[in-house]
């Protein structure tokens, strides 16, 4: 049936120039409207939205008389936020398609408008389209789980989390988190802390990893003054400092064998002595604990206390890898966009399809941290509202092609310090340059190696002050 073929609703005042795209879309397999100017495209959208036979993208053009397109960009990207935008400019007229696409166009076309390309800017701003409704559905199915405000997940093994959470939360049984690094095990520590009878009380953290040996037991139990070398004054430990609340000790694999048997003796008995004291102190602390590892397998190693393991283990939360859970990417990576539109100052609207789909193929080995540091890289060094390719980490990005090795070690200056944005630019600008004139500055050649779109080559030829030769700009 037509109304199973993604809509496109094409808008020109050339009513002859929306008909011959709209014929064309249509052979193309889309369900293709028309209309004459802002005003009736916007009542056409929300016939479009009343009965139920949405249009996924809107492809406009900007210079139109009354509201003109980039008005109908503004008010289709306020009222319908999931339309993919894609708009149309007269030849050389470079400067309002960048405006549209820091207003969260899509995607730009150039009149006359090429059959292949635009094609390729259809499927692009589709697949942008299907991420925002996608985005909009795990936000819908994550308001279900209220009160989990700094935790982010739509899968089912992360609904297990939250349930498990829920249910734990209220009691004082020792809980158990395993995982690997990076997937939130402090999160869900804090948010069963949250949950509970004790939320108005401490909420203390300790890796243990990160404390020497040496020190460990002080910094959990305390010291008196003199108890060793350097102890001037007499110390809190975190089991005191958190009396009534919460204490997460997390990378509790890290322990030694000594450390193991004194955490027994404290869960066991809600009592233990500070260094150099022989005074026992009793507290009433709910523990929480992490590791990295297996501690089945520590254990039948033996590098792990079997007795402390059956002590803790009362119940196990799995915080599964980023990689298993990867439909939550996107919501995840919005959600901390978010974050950091706020904290820079900046408008950011959400990721190009392409650069998306770069998240979302990556395995992440550093979880969902590493996710945030790339957000944050890519927030960073944007400079546009939606983040592109070129904006993540090369990892992620596939940055490290057989381009890149073409820029040799006698091409790079003497290190400065200066800005990291200012350090990329001519690195950047080099690989774009040579790039083009391998490609015969073929710009969709150019962009296909690059493994970007051509609307983010313009913009960064633009930015990077990269013209072309006069016999080649058309190109």
């Amino acid at each position: 049936m037509a109304e199973d073929r993604p809509g496109v609703l094409v808008v020109d005042n050339d009513p002859i120039v929306a008909e011959s795209l709209a014929e064309f879309l249509s052979q193309e397999g889309y369900r293709a409207s028309t209309a004459c100017g802002g005003e009736e495209a916007l009542r056409a959208i929300a016939a479009s939205v009343e009965s139920g036979s949405r249009f996924q993208v809107v492809l406009s053009d900007v210079s139109m008389p009354g509201m003109d397109g980039m008005e109908l960009l503004r008010q289709v990207r306020a009222k319908h936020p999931s339309l993919a935008f894609v708009v149309m400019t007269g030849y050389g007229a470079i400067e309002s398609a960048v405006e549209a696409l820091r207003a969260g166009a899509s995607d730009y076309l150039t009149k006359p408008i090429v059959d292949a390309e635009l094609r390729v800017a259809m499927e692009r701003a589709m697949r942008e389209q299907a991420l925002r409704v996608e985005n909009s559905t795990l936000r819908r199915r994550l308001d279900k789980h209220e009160g989990f405000e700094n935790i982010v997940g739509a899968d089912h093994r992360m609904r297990r989390v939250f349930e498990l959470v829920e249910a734990v939360a209220p009691s004082r049984t020792t809980v158990l988190m395993t995982g690997e690094s990076g997937t939130g095990k402090s999160l869900i520590a804090r948010e069963i802390h949250r949950r509970s009878p004790r939320e108005k009380k401490p909420f203390v953290e300790l890796a243990c990893g990160s404390i020497p040996e040496t020190l460990l037991e002080s910094e959990l139990f305390g010291h008196v003054k003199g108890a060793f070398t350097g102890a001037h004054a007499d110390k809190r430990g975190r089991f005191q400092a958190a009396d009534g609340g919460t204490l997460f000790l997390d990378e509790i694999n890290s322990a030694s064998p000594g450390m193991q048997l004194k955490l027994l003796r404290v869960l066991q008995e809600r009592r233990f002595e500070p260094v150099g004291c022989s005074e026992s102190i009793e507290v009433d602390v709910r523990v929480v604990l992490a590791s990295n590892q297996a501690l089945e397998d520590l254990v039948a190693d033996g590098r792990f206390r079997q007795d402390l393991y059956y002590r803790i283990n009362v119940v196990k939360i799995d915080l599964p890898p980023l990689r298993d859970r990867v439909g939550d990417i996107p919501l995840l990576a919005e959600r901390m966009l978010a974050e950091f539109a706020l904290e820079l100052n900046k408008q950011l609207v959400g990721f190009s399809g392409e650069a998306m789909d770069a998240l979302r193929r990556y395995p992440f080995p550093g979880n969902v941290r590493e996710l945030r540091n790339a957000v944050e890289r890519a927030a960073v060094l944007s400079r546009s509202p939606t983040i592109q390719l070129g904006d993540l980490p090369q990892t992620i990005s596939g940055g490290d092609s057989p381009l890149a090795d073409r820029i040799t070690e006698a091409d790079d200056k003497a290190w400065e310090p200066m800005p990291l944005a200012e350090a990329l630019r001519e690195p950047e600008r080099k690989i774009i340059l040579k790039a083009l004139e391998a490609n015969d500055w073929n710009r969709q050649q150019t962009a296909d190696e690059l493994e970007i779109n051509r609307t983010t080559l313009y913009k960064k030829m633009k930015q990077l002050n990269i013209d072309a030769p006069p016999d080649r700009r058309a190109g």
